[in-house]
């Protein structure tokens, strides 16, 4: 429900090089909206199933372990940052989805620690046409980066696709085989071999689809800076599709999302 209010402004921006960046925007949800995203977005962190065993001994309500144990802090720094990168890359990864792939979900509820971010890509899209591999199937990789606050804008889209380019020859072994470890210790075997038929492009070629998102709050978003960002220097600059998302006072939207994905567990 809550991706009724993601939707493409028309909009289309250029690189220095002439390089398409759809512009899309996300609209402020009415409350039954935010409440169906709360309960989604809670999924990420913390099945419903599963959050009164995690806090038995603890004391706590529902509300106070996640408020406490699980989601990054509000207000005590790194935690809203935390909170804003998570934000922006499930956002993304729901987008992704929107466009037809499979994302496997469940490495936010594996943090060490819920005030960090988690190495890797950022967002791993699988298509996959049949039972035997097939050269047409897809892998896209996402990386995100977001601006919440402020006034002038960053650089930040740049950032997203200089660390895209990262991906291509360093980052995609390694963040598969860490998938398809967490997915075999939950006992998701069929997802499992769905990641092994991406781990040996060699044997088994597939297309290899790179994405780089800002998602930018109203106050920064300066659509002649994001212009100046460039893909020259991608690893494969052919096949990568860019992203911008913006909206109003999204930071307050963010800790809204948070306390009610708390409060209604």
């Amino acid at each position: 429900m809550h991706l009724e209010c993601l939707g493409t402004t028309g909009l289309t921006l250029f690189t220095s090089e002439g390089h398409e960046i759809e512009v899309w925007e996300l609209a402020a949800p009415s409350a039954e909206q935010l409440s169906s995203w709360a309960r989604s977005f809670r999924q990420n962190y913390c099945l419903d199933e599963d959050v009164d065993r995690l806090r038995a001994g603890t004391g706590l309500s529902r509300a106070d372990y996640l408020i406490n144990l699980v989601f990054p802090d509000e207000s005590m720094k790194p935690g809203p940052s935390i909170r804003a990168g998570d934000f922006a890359e499930l956002l993304i990864s729901d987008y992704v989805e929107m466009l037809g792939y499979w994302v496997p979900r469940g490495k936010y509820a594996e943090k060490a620690s819920r005030n960090e971010s988690v190495k890797g890509i950022d967002i791993l899209g699988f298509r996959h046409q049949g039972v035997a591999p097939d050269p047409e199937d897809a892998l896209l990789a996402f990386e995100v980066k977001a601006q919440l606050t402020g006034v002038e804008y960053a650089g930040k889209l740049q950032v997203a696709i200089d660390d895209s380019s990262k991906d291509f020859y360093l980052r995609r072994g390694t963040t598969l085989n860490a998938l398809k470890r967490r997915l075999i210790d939950r006992s998701r075997f069929d997802e499992a071999d769905a990641v092994s038929r991406f781990q040996n492009p060699t044997d088994n070629p597939y297309r290899y689809k790179s994405g780089a998102a800002l998602v930018v709050t109203g106050t920064a978003y300066d659509q002649v800076g994001i212009s100046l960002s460039s893909v020259m220097h991608h690893n494969n600059k052919q096949d990568i599709s860019l992203l911008v998302v913006k909206g109003e006072n999204l930071m307050d939207l963010v800790h809204h999302l948070y306390r009610a994905a708390a409060n209604e567990a």
